[in-house]
């Protein structure tokens, strides 16, 4: 079958100016050698026409292959389903296309049958999966009423290009089936409304090989086929289709808009890599959320109303506040959002028992946190008093106080009083029973017990609510806020495992028009800081998103990123490459079964975040859109920012100083 082992740069066998190929199957016979009738090689075909359809047909990819004997009478063959067909149709598919085979080709030792809903496969030459040397054999055929699209058959032929590209994209970076379906809207040709289309690569192969495969096929076709109504790509490992009229079953996992007049759509790569997203940003482009501006006589009219209610009590305690803590501020803004939040010391000390040790919740990076209990008015609460040694934390309670009082969001905590009197600085939260993500997660006590308390719901739940509150903190609050602290122990859990981001002692505001800042005093935590915050001091909203991807893996696989001699980026880009992602998920930590698209997107969805170009990261606003919709396609990504952890034992607040 020399044809067959041709690499794809060099064979296209084109149809596309003849008439339409005739119905299926479709053939492609290999022109090495025959063989005998009832002799070894027929036996070897024999056991793989008996094993392949039952064996594909049952398999959860429609995919199986076989290698039967020895050389020079070995026998290599796979049988492949549709993606979108059921088990019944594929088994009968595949005992068809058996029985047809190897006759059909005159006993050649070496063919393939097409047929529309299943191939076969059978060679004496046995081929490793994207095997850069032997790719397969092209045929190309016309499909579809053998008509042509005339109304604009440019801005067509670039939304073909679009179409299949994010379709091809999907099928190899987001499908462990290795298939995808698209559809989009044409909105120039009312004759042809929609565009339909499939790509698909055998299951064994990587990610990249898939990738790699149906590029080449769309590099080398594409163009050829014009303005076609409809035409099927064919090879070995891949093949891809297209129609104006459906022809799978099921709704599309890539949907594109119509494209504007004034913007068309991208033409298909030539010998490079395809990028869904360049097919998908038309529709899912994200705009800037306009920023609220509150009247300025509104806010006058609630600032006297408040002043007028509780002024005499207000300038005591901001009094009180000034004599026994000097570092306190009465700058006008951090004054009016203060008053309102002033709580008594000495009822949260009656709460909490004088901050008794067994009411402790956990230890932050500048102080304890405490289950204060329960208000005269029923509600519990929780208290973040800073350590009296740490002169450092007072301007972060500060920052933080000015910050959260002024958030409101159902994934950010809740800022309830404050409190900086008596020798105390004080930040009282809502109580959130759950606690934080990272006690789950890596429960140190059971780690067994942690891991399984998260089905594969709560933890879907908890990545997709985080990435709302980034999103608000980013982009939707009137401030433009970046955390430079999120992780895993700054996500806290509500009785419904509702995920809160806090601890903000660390962030910082930016102004209109803003993207990025320099320190020169970089603090966080080891593990989940971004290359260029960690080495250069540079933040921005694409280091957040740099935390947030490491989060992210940690919640998907279970396993925390600073752990001892892990490198968790790391690990999960060696099976990304290898296409063994599943592998680093057990099921038992998942509550039993979980699905594993979901899963895959998810930790997809982290690499891109945890890329080593900021650049490259998506902003949050795409992470909830990519989360939140199947159809929205994802680039691939490349390798992440790689570190090596710091050991030191106090990974809560950890310094670099870049002075000097």
């Amino acid at each position: 079958m020399a044809h067959n082992l041709l690499p794809v740069a060099v064979v296209l066998a084109v149809a596309l100016l003849m008439a339409p190929a005739a119905g299926y199957p479709w053939l492609s016979c290999g022109t090495s050698s025959s063989f005998a009738a009832n002799g070894t090689y027929q036996d070897h075909f024999n056991f793989a026409a008996a094993t392949l359809p039952k064996n594909a047909s049952t398999s959860p990819d429609l995919f199986a292959s076989i290698v039967v004997g020895t050389v020079p009478e070995q026998l290599s063959a796979m049988a492949l389903c549709r993606g979108d067909v059921n088990s019944t149709t594929c088994f009968s598919c595949l005992t068809e296309a058996f029985g047809d085979l190897p006759s059909a080709c005159s006993d050649d030792k070496a063919a393939t049958i097409y047929y529309d809903p299943c191939m076969v496969h059978y060679s004496d030459v046995h081929t490793l999966p994207g095997d850069d040397d032997t790719g397969p054999s092209i045929d190309t055929y016309p499909i579809g009423d053998n008509q042509y699209v005339t109304a604009d058959p440019g801005q067509f032929i670039r939304l073909l290009a679009a179409l299949v590209n994010a379709t091809a994209d999907y099928a190899a970076y987001n499908s462990t089936r290795r298939f995808a379906t698209g559809q989009a809207d044409t909105g120039f040709d009312p004759e042809f409304p929609e565009l339909y289309a499939l790509a698909q690569c055998t299951p064994d192969q990587t990610p990249a090989q898939c990738h790699k495969c149906l590029a080449g096929l769309i590099s080398q076709s594409l163009g050829g086929f014009q303005n076609r109504d409809g035409a099927r790509m064919l090879a070995v490992s891949c093949t891809y289709r297209y129609e104006t009229k459906p022809f799978y079953n099921g709704p599309a996992m890539v949907r594109l808009a119509s494209p504007s007049s004034g913007a068309p759509a991208p033409a298909p790569a030539v010998n490079s890599r395809v990028r869904a997203a360049d097919g998908g940003r038309r529709k899912y482009h994200v705009p800037w959320v306009a920023i609220a501006v509150v009247l300025p006589a509104l806010a006058a009219m609630n600032l006297v109303a408040c002043l007028c209610f509780r002024r005499r009590r207000r300038r005591l305690l901001i009094a009180q506040a000034k004599h026994q803590n000097p570092m306190y501020s009465t700058e006008a803004e951090d004054t009016e959002m203060v008053d309102s939040m002033m709580m008594d010391v000495s009822a949260l000390r009656a709460a909490t028992g004088d901050f008794d040790e067994s009411n402790k919740l956990g230890e932050g990076g500048f102080g304890a946190v405490y289950k204060v209990g329960v208000l005269p008015d029923g509600e519990e609460i929780a208290v973040k008093r800073l350590s009296s040694s740490s002169s450092q934390g007072v301007q972060e309670l500060k920052n933080e106080l000015a910050l959260v009082a002024k958030l409101k969001h159902r994934n950010l905590v809740r800022l309830i009083g404050v409190c900086l009197g008596q020798q105390e600085r004080l930040l009282v939260y809502e109580f959130l029973p759950n606690r934080s993500l990272d006690l789950i997660l890596f429960d140190t006590e059971n780690e067994e017990r942690g891991r399984r308390r998260l089905d594969w719901a709560q933890r879907y739940k908890i990545i997709n609510g985080v990435a709302r509150g980034l999103q608000y903190l980013h982009e939707d609050s009137q401030l433009k806020v970046v955390h430079r602290d999120l992780k895993a122990s700054n996500v806290l859990l509500d009785e419904n495992m509702n995920p809160k981001i806090s601890d903000f002692g660390l962030a910082r505001i930016f102004g209109r028009g803003q993207t990025q800042a320099v320190t020169r005093r970089v603090v966080g935590t080891y593990g989940y800081m971004a290359p260029e915050y960690m080495m250069r001091g540079n933040y921005s909203v694409r280091s957040d998103a740099f935390s947030f991807g490491v989060m992210v893996l940690e919640v998907v696989t279970g396993r925390k990123n600073s752990d001892d001699g892990c490198n968790l980026l790391a690990t999960v880009w060696t099976h990304w490459e290898a296409g063994t992602v599943a592998q680093l998920v057990e099921p038992s930590t998942m509550g039993g079964s979980f699905p594993e698209g979901d899963v895959l997107r998810c930790v997809h969805i982290g690499l891109l975040c945890v890329q080593a170009d900021p650049a490259a990261r998506p902003v949050m606003s795409s992470v909830v859109m990519m989360l939140g919709s199947d159809t929205v396609t994802l680039q691939a990504p490349s390798k992440p920012g790689f570190f090596v952890r710091n050991n030191s034992a106090n990974a809560a607040a950890s310094t670099v100083s870049l002075d000097g």
